[in-house]
């Protein structure tokens, strides 16, 4: 696991530029730096390391190539490299000389030279960002891994292309300006995420997972996106795997024995957590207790000769804190496990370090505990497992399985007859919709008012599922955009297969949108800020597939989600320990800014600044805070948007008067 950055252009003449891009990712490399440079080809590559495989020197990066052509600056593990490094035994391909060393860089590098990119990329199962500089065809080549679970951003500073793992390298090169799209702004306020390609920045966009971008030396700098499959001038980007097909694929090819999806799914998943948990430094896991989690942590310890170690965090606020069932499943599987109470102040003092540690706005308040967690296992192991993508491969929102069922019922009912219920029941308060909801749906979450307000009102004008859907992850929909000259706001994750069922074009949607851009960003940031490598077992590609060929009736069943998923669990877990409402990795926010936070939110929720900025409408928003704060209407995510956006409009003032 490492920070990448670099550049190709004239600035590749200074070495001090790309020296100063990995600076301020050192976070994601404490343990080497390493900078190489072809001046008169006007290329830099950059990195800092955190060792995980092969701790020697022979692990340093960027590496070149045993036969010269190639230098590659790599983020991420490859979990096979010891069966790539076969086949390339067996096909008396090793380095001449042998190998210098046992690092996974240093097979990926042999393996791209042997039988070039696409062919190794496809043979590999693990997770990356990839910069390749070709010497002989001077091109520069960057690549993402499928799911997106390494970020890698590019663009131009001036007229030199630009790369890197985070923004704050990008946003340390000289030339960089900085413009805050516009677009971007409107998808963050929709979604609390920047989807890709954008990012916050105009002319700065994140590869899209399972891309490959391609530009010659030479190439004139451009401030648009290239379209997949197209690209002019020396500047290509193309995908190289499409989890749309698997998804087709999958449905046109169903494993119809349970039995069988069980044997299948327990091999798969076993075998990726297996390939996980190696490496040459401490390996642990998170556990929550939830059935994700206490997935994984019980196919580790199957597979492992020693108790694993494992991690939670558990709060002062019993609404929100699972930890007693972590340490249930704990004692069950005979893990080592840590646990670790904090208070409600340490958490609230997690709230100033996001701006810095995320470096474009994002909103997913489950930020905060993912970094407490990550913190508190760093102090023991290097690498933890979690267990992040089994709701997005097995339906384990209740979105995915609730929305079709109520769109059902709800397309029966004429519009106008639904925009007049909307009308009469959407002002009732949310505390009365959580009442109903305990009372009628035996639903006991804090947020539910507020979901089933919120679809109230969506269902008045949806034409469509697709429409419904969008309008249930929008923020702020059913009203106004807060946000001034809103522009391109449509989604655009619905590109499954039109006959696919509901549920599985919702669950697409989340695979292709919400993980990469807020599930994975999360992690990913939280975890490197503290130098930790987290691996996901999950998105090994070999489990998605087997996933997409589970029938939809193996996964939603009896009211819930993830039921194949339980009942594989059941061989390890007992059910009792597992079986209870999903509640998610959440901190009550939306009761901070109306207590303890107060100063700070309206602080930040200022009409004057905001009108002086001229991003966000002020009397929408301040309309918004006041219905939160009566309890009208809990508006948690849609205010922690903004507030995410407002403090991070002050970190970049302070971020770029540093790097002038």
């Amino acid at each position: 696991m490492c920070g990448i950055a670099g550049l190709l252009g004239a600035g590749a003449r200074e070495p001090s530029i790309v020296r100063r891009m990995i600076a301020p990712i050192a976070h994601r490399g404490p343990d080497d730096e390493g900078v190489w440079i072809d001046a008169d080809a006007g290329v830099a590559l950059g990195q800092r390391r955190l060792a995980i495989i092969d701790l020697s020197p022979a692990g340093h990066q960027p590496m070149e190539a045993s036969d010269g052509r190639y230098v590659i600056d790599f983020n991420g593990e490859i979990y096979n490299h010891n069966d790539i490094r076969a086949a390339l035994a067996a096909a008396d391909a090793v380095p001449e000389g042998g190998w210098r060393g046992h690092s996974d860089t240093e097979t990926l590098l042999q393996g791209i030279s042997i039988w070039g990119l696409d062919e190794t990329i496809a043979r590999c199962v693990g997770m990356f960002a990839i910069a390749l500089w070709d010497r002989r065809e001077r091109t520069l080549t960057l690549a993402r891994d499928r799911f997106g679970e390494k970020p890698l951003y590019y663009g131009w500073a001036g007229k030199d292309f630009v790369f890197g793992s985070e923004l704050k390298a990008l946003r340390a090169h000289p030339a960089f300006r900085g413009e805050i799209d516009r677009e971007a702004v409107s998808r963050f306020m929709q979604r609390g995420y920047i989807p890709a390609p954008l990012s916050i920045y105009r002319g700065i966009f994140k590869l899209q997972p399972g891309c490959v971008l391609t530009i010659e030396s030479g190439h004139r700098p451009v401030r648009t996106l290239p379209e997949i499959g197209a690209g002019s001038d020396g500047l290509r980007l193309r995908r190289y795997w499409s989890y749309r097909n698997v998804v087709a694929d999958g449905l046109a090819d169903p494993i119809v024995n349970e039995a069988e999806a069980i044997e299948q799914l327990d091999l798969v998943l076993g075998q990726a957590v297996k390939d996980q948990s190696l490496a040459d430094v401490p390996v642990g896991a998170f556990l929550s207790g939830g059935v994700d989690s206490s997935t994984v942590v019980a196919l580790y310890q199957k597979h492992s000769s020693v108790p694993v170690r494992t991690f939670s965090m558990g709060f002062e606020d019993s609404a929100f804190d699972e930890s007693q069932y972590a340490a249930a499943v704990a004692r069950h599987l005979g893990t080592v496990h840590s646990e670790r109470r904090v208070t409600v102040a340490e958490a609230q003092d997690v709230i100033p370090l996001l701006p810095e540690m995320y470096d474009e706005p994002f909103a997913d308040s489950s930020q905060i505990p993912t970094y407490l967690v990550s913190r508190f296992a760093r102090q023991k192991v290097t690498v933890a497992l979690t267990g992040d993508g089994g709701d997005e491969l097995f339906a384990g929102y209740n979105r995915h399985f609730v929305a079709p069922r109520l769109w059902r019922q709800v397309e029966r009912v004429p519009r106008p007859l639904r925009s007049l219920a909307a009308a009469s029941l959407g002002g009732l308060p949310a505390g009365a919709w959580n009442l109903a909801g305990s009372l009628l749906a035996g639903q006991r979450q804090k947020t539910f008012g507020a979901k089933l307000q919120k679809a109230l009102l969506l269902s008045a004008n949806a034409r469509s599922f697709d429409d419904a859907y969008v309008g249930l992850v929008d923020e702020w929909s059913g009203g106004r955009s807060p946000v001034i000259g809103e522009v391109g706001s449509a989604f655009d994750d619905f590109d499954c297969a039109a006959d696919a069922p509901d549920a599985v074009r919702a669950m697409y949607c989340d695979a292709t949108g919400y993980l990469p851009g807020d599930v994975l960003c999360k992690v990913d940031r939280a975890s490197m800020a503290v130098s930790l490598e987290t691996r996901v077992p999950f998105l090994d590609h070999r489990v998605a597939a087997i996933a997409a060929r589970i029938p939809l009736s193996m996964k939603i069943a009896n009211g819930g989600g993830k039921q194949i998923l339980r009942k594989l669990l059941d061989q390890y877990v007992p059910r009792h320990l597992i079986d209870r409402p999903k509640a998610g990795f959440a901190v009550p926010v939306g009761e901070w800014i109306k207590g303890p936070l107060r100063g700070w939110a309206e602080e930040l929720l200022d009409a004057g600044q905001m009108a002086g900025e001229g991003w966000l409408d002020p009397a929408l928003v301040q309309r918004r805070w006041r219905d939160h704060l009566a309890g009208k209407r809990d508006s948690t995510a849609a205010l922690w948007s903004v507030l995410m956006f407002q403090a991070w409009l002050r970190e970049q003032e302070t971020a770029m008067q540093a790097a002038a």
